[in-house]
């Protein structure tokens, strides 16, 4: 089996902690190198990513990579942040930029996740080993594709050690991005991040928010199957296990593979992946 990784987000509720817990214990049988854990912006949603850091690492027994984000954390805030974070013994973090929360008026003290990463390294030196992200169908808000690697770049060259991608489902746009950053010098690893489907609905207003494309050919299949929920999940376990073989096959150093703190369909594909 490759190196997998899984991404989790805080639960605000008891019913989504116990869901939380039952994808956890399900999705750790499949020895995880880490679980990253979303970050939740603004005012006291800031305590939800480190409470679930400390759920998934004490309960579950994994290793953690809380996500760290420019949005609406002063240079005080993140500071306080990553040192209560390495006091607690965490040795990954997942730097971005993130999106202004609706209603909130301040980005913060950073506007880029390069500038994220060299305060992490200036507060933390080499403790943390940082992760970024990565864009292989452009970030939505790109001026343009070589504005978007330069950006990327910056982030490297700044003391990221690796980065994970966006989802996609055209293996050919990872590789693209892989070799174009390379052009410019840039050889951490870049890990494919990989959305299972669950659902044809929800694929649809993920994608529409992050700006990920569907493919015509995945969306006509999806839509012939209408309401058909087992099969719709079976096609998607079997789509998306193809392109993680196709990434693996082509050099990829891993999976990260977001949960939505569901076991199901992660498991899905991986058990055609065995």
């Amino acid at each position: 089996m490759p190196t997998i990784s899984f991404e989790f987000f805080p639960p605000k509720t008891d019913q989504q902690r116990a869901q939380l817990d039952r994808a956890a214990q399900a999705l750790k049988a499949h020895l995880p190198e880490y679980a990253s854990v979303t970050f939740g912006a603004g005012g006291s949603t800031l305590s939800y990513t480190r409470d679930t850091a400390e759920r998934l690492r004490c309960e579950h027994g994994l290793a953690v990579a809380p996500h760290v984000s420019c949005t609406g954390g002063t240079r005080a805030e993140l500071g306080a942040l990553l040192d209560s974070y390495q006091a607690a013994g965490y040795r990954r973090l997942v730097a971005l930029r993130g999106d202004l929360p609706s209603g909130m008026a301040s980005p913060g003290d950073f506007r880029h996740a390069a500038e994220l990463v060299e305060f992490i390294r200036e507060r933390s030196g080499d403790h943390f080993d940082i992760a970024v992200a990565a864009y292989p169908e452009i970030h939505p808000q790109a001026e343009n594709a070589r504005r978007d690697l330069e950006h990327f770049k910056a982030k490297v060259d700044a003391g990221a050690d690796c980065a994970i991608t966006q989802y996609f489902f055209n293996p050919d746009a990872y590789f693209r991005f892989v070799d174009d950053v390379a052009k410019l010098g840039v050889h951490v690893p870049i890990v494919p991040g990989v959305m299972p489907i669950s659902s044809y609905s929800e694929l649809q207003r993920f994608s529409d928010m992050c700006g990920a494309e569907i493919p015509r050919w995945i969306a006509k299949r999806m839509q012939a199957l209408g309401d058909d929920a087992k099969a719709v999940r079976a096609l998607g376990a079997d789509v998306v296990a193809q392109l993680c073989r196709r990434l693996l096959d082509g050099g990829a150093p891993g999976l990260h593979i977001y949960t939505l703190n569901r076991a199901y369909a992660p498991r899905a594909v991986l058990r055609r992946l065995a």
